[in-house]
């Protein structure tokens, strides 16, 4: 216990002469020096709202308007057509002053006032300019007129120079779409995928909650919009994420891997520290709002406010609802090592610890030969399994002394670092030839031993002995774009910016000794242990039944694709929906995550991608068409694909629409047998793109070796597919299967050679 002896700032004792005080001043040198980071950091937030509140304008805009106010005053002619003389006659503070004292503060107080007025207009024109989303129906044809105007009207008044939140202000709310729409919608969406009988069924249903039921829930849902900032993502994380109380490892969790045709270093506390430091520079450029703003087409801006809670937060466990935490600064890592937790400093006297001083600390862990005490190795589990068994945990045996202590270590901490003891490899040059050789390497990250990963916490940072990276993120505080953005920053920067020396360990001299890590101390008793225990088997049964597949898919990429005048998202799901058919011999409803963020707040929407069109599409090419028919079929599904893409960025999905509804009628307690059956129908497959290149620090044309490798989610149902892929570079697509293995119809491996065939007969119907 000497580092919390450490930590008191003074003590004192009665005796017969007095009182004897005793300071220790380390103590109360570390709170001068975290009050002066606290200071530093309000005064910033200050600057950087006055900043975004005058956005698009530039607070020196506000000079230039009192200068030529008062030079107009000062030539005699009153631009403010009598405002300043009434503002020097009734304005109290004005009207104390003499009168040519009061001209000079009341012609100021009229300058402002111009001013604030111009900034409002300004910002309310742009809001209105943002909710134009034509542009995006027309970005691979002839620009329309009226969107050559936008565009232009948008890069005046779109502001230089912008913050990490300076667009949040002008970002449009998230419009509900109208009832009849998105039911209209709906049974299109079906329609291919039900037998007449039931298509019949759904349609009476749904004319019905049209004309009944819908419309009351509707006005409420307009209601909510009008108060809200956006009418959906409160609810989506509250019901979807934090109400849920099945194990987030697996079914909410996802994951990140490395670039994997290089590695800049075999050293694991080396690849750790500068990973790390990267990081929290990234964290201090989100609270200084340096970051720059995604900006699509270098125009339009996507909402920002998800990477608010990327560090320091927590998801605290509840018997009924999880909370989401977020601390507004944190000192301090948390290091899991051997089933031993430590708590890892930061920061040294007012700055950010270097890469070597990070890499001491880590190494001193690496080199620590002590064992986990009893329960420690596995207490990561309760994290992994069902929900009210941790929360009960948390109550029970978490909530004083020194487990409680340790734990807040834990949460609290900027973020979780895994130094992992086994080795997960591949040969980089041979992975076309092995189709097994970064399976583990998914497993590990989704899930590891469902006791080396705190589920709980924004992201895990994982670090393997050879130096392969990876993470495991928590899913309901932020979409995966928002880990994208950081993931690829992080493992650019580490080499370009920071790099190795020729022995692989961090670059730079140690200046200060860094401060020991801390050991966090446990005492579990006896039901405790058997409780993490139980949760170890839980967790290991839960792993077990995944199935994982990362595949390399190097035989053509989207150059190709682009040759084909078709969307290569589209044509990704094309694929996919004709290796289903030919593994269930039927269609699915088919999910893909597409993002909401052009609104304020947005998350993401539903891409119901198994469409009339699509259907035809693969039954055209199982009956083997002729190639210029499957070619006209291909590029209206693609079409059609790409329209609802577009349909649900902006705001006329249909999901979203009906959950809300549903929520709706659970609060005014009326049931909807429309909704109960719509919300009940499973995701057989699951699908997301993962998105790259979002920074400009990746130049694949000139670093074609740096392609990350993407990421990927569990399967939604339990007899379905979960797959993600990243279109990474020209030539090459990652994909990342999963399903369970107590189904004894779906198989990873299986469904990525159905991925490999449809692939290589697609390419066959262009050849001539």
């Amino acid at each position: 216990m000497a580092e919390a002896h450490a930590a008191v700032a003074f003590s004192f004792t009665v005796t017969p002469d007095g009182v004897d005080v005793n300071l220790n001043h380390e103590a109360l040198h570390a709170v001068w020096e975290s009050g002066v980071i606290s200071w530093k950091k309000r005064i910033g937030k200050l600057k950087n709202n006055f900043h975004n509140g005058v956005f698009p304008a530039s607070p020196l805009s506000l000079l230039f308007f009192v200068t030529i106010v008062l030079a107009i005053k000062t030539a005699g002619w009153d631009a403010s057509m009598g405002v300043i003389n009434v503002l020097h006659l009734h304005v109290p503070v004005v009207n104390s002053y003499s009168y040519s004292v009061g001209q000079y503060l009341s012609t100021l107080l009229f300058a402002l006032f111009l001013w604030l007025v111009t900034i409002m207009t300004i910002r309310y024109f742009l809001k209105l300019l943002l909710t134009y989303h034509g542009w995006m129906y027309e970005m691979h044809g002839t620009l329309s007129l009226r969107t050559k105007l936008w565009l232009g009207l948008i890069r005046i008044f779109g502001g230089r120079k912008p913050m990490l939140n300076s667009y949040q202000a002008s970002l449009p709310k998230l419009p509900v779409p109208s009832l009849h729409d998105t039911m209209q919608r709906y049974l299109e969406s079906v329609e291919s995928l039900m037998e007449e009988e039931r298509y019949n069924r759904m349609k009476k249903l749904a004319k019905e909650f049209e004309d009944g039921l819908g419309r009351k829930l509707q006005r409420y849902l307009i209601l909510k919009s009008w108060w809200a900032t956006n009418y959906v993502s409160d609810w989506w994380e509250q019901y979807v994420y934090l109400r849920g109380r099945a194990p987030i490892m697996i079914n909410s969790n996802y994951y990140g891997i490395d670039a994997l045709l290089v590695k800049p270093t075999d050293q694991q506390a080396s690849r750790a520290a500068n990973l790390i430091s990267i990081m929290l520079k990234y964290r201090r450029e989100v609270d200084r709002e340096e970051l720059n703003p995604i900006v699509l087409n270098k125009t339009v801006p996507l909402c920002s406010a998800q990477y608010e809670r990327q560090f320091n937060t927590t998801r605290i466990p509840g018997i009924e609802t999880d909370t989401l935490v977020h601390f507004k600064d944190s000192s301090h890592i948390a290091v899991l090592h051997k089933g031993r937790y430590f708590k890892v400093y930061i920061r040294h006297k007012r700055r950010l610890l270097e890469p070597i001083e990070i890499e001491a600390m880590l190494q001193r862990i690496l080199d620590d030969e002590a064992e986990p005490v009893e329960g420690e190795a596995h207490l990561a589990a309760l994290t992994a399994v069902e929900r009210v068994p941790w929360a009960k945990a948390r109550k029970d045996f978490f909530s004083k002394g020194k487990n409680k202590a340790s734990l807040d270590a834990i949460e609290k901490a900027a973020f979780v670092v895994s130094l992992d003891t086994e080795n997960i490899d591949y040969d980089p040059s041979n992975l076309e030839n092995d189709p097994t050789a970064l399976d583990s390497y998914g497993h590990s990250m989704l899930h590891g031993s469902g006791c080396n990963r705190w589920f709980d916490k924004s992201f895990t940072l994982v670090v393997f002995p050879n130096g392969r990276v990876g993470f495991n993120a928590e899913h309901s505080w932020a979409d995966a774009p928002i880990m994208a953005h950081m993931w690829e920053y992080s493992i650019t920067d580490e080499v370009y910016m920071l790099g190795y020396r020729d022995d692989g360990r961090c670059q730079g001299t140690m200046v200060y000794q860094p401060p020991n890590p801390i050991r966090l101390e446990w005492d579990f008793p006896k039901p405790c242990l058997d409780l993490i225990e139980t949760c170890r088997i839980q967790a290991q049964l839960l792993c077990e039944d995944v199935d994982l597949h990362i595949m390399m898919h190097s035989a053509y990429g989207k150059g190709f694709i682009k040759t084909c005048k078709v969307s290569p998202d589209a044509y990704i799901q094309l694929a996919l929906q004709l290796a289903y058919y030919r593994s269930a011999g039927k269609f699915c409803l088919t999910y893909e995550s597409s993002m909401t963020r052009l609104f304020r707040e947005g998350r993401t929407e539903t891409v119901r991608s198994c469409t009339k069109d699509t259907c035809a599409f693969v039954k055209a090419m199982e009956a083997k068409a002729d190639n210029q028919e499957l070619i006209k079929l291909m590029k209206k599904a693609a079409g059609t694909h790409q329209n609802l893409y577009r349909d649900a960025m902006t705001g006329a999905g249909i999901d979203r629409h009906l959950f809300c509804l549903y929520v709706v009628s659970k609060y005014v307690g009326q049931d909807s047998p429309f909704l109960a059956e719509v919300l009940s129908e499973p995701w057989r497959l699951s699908t997301s793109q993962t998105p790259h290149q979002q920074t400009d620090k990746l130049d694949l044309n000139k670093y074609p070796d740096r392609i990350c490798g993407g990421g990927g989610f569990g399967p939604v149902a339990d007899d379905g597919y979960g797959v993600s892929y990243i279109i990474a570079g020209e030539d090459t697509i990652f994909f990342h299967i999963s399903c369970k293995n107590s189904c004894p119809t779906t198989g990873a491996h299986k469904f990525g050679r159905l991925i490999e065939k449809s692939f290589a007969d697609m390419k066959a119907i262009f050849n001539k």
